[in-house]
């Protein structure tokens, strides 16, 4: 039973790793949150909505899960400086 758990939450995090773009995936709350992490220089914020709404209806399409999954697309843009 433990082994089928962690299948499913390594399946959910594959399902968002093969798209382009993606950096990082991690299935939280026993898999009913998917964070995908995306490359801000490839995706741009438009693309990052529509790229949560394929990665669901590839979960939905592909993968058995009990209740909802929740996908959640963040893109980060940071801008470091150091005075001295």
């Amino acid at each position: 039973m433990v082994e089928s758990y962690i299948q499913r939450l390594k399946d959910l995090e594959n399902a968002a790793l093969s798209f382009e773009g993606v950096n990082t995936a991690y299935a939280i709350q026993a898999g009913r949150e998917l964070r995908v992490m995306v490359q801000s220089e490839k995706i741009d914020d438009q693309r990052a909505s529509q790229l949560s709404f394929e990665i669901s209806e590839k979960i939905q399409n592909e993968l058995t899960y009990p209740g909802q999954v929740k996908v959640t697309v963040i893109r980060e843009t940071r801008a470091v400086n150091i005075a001295r």
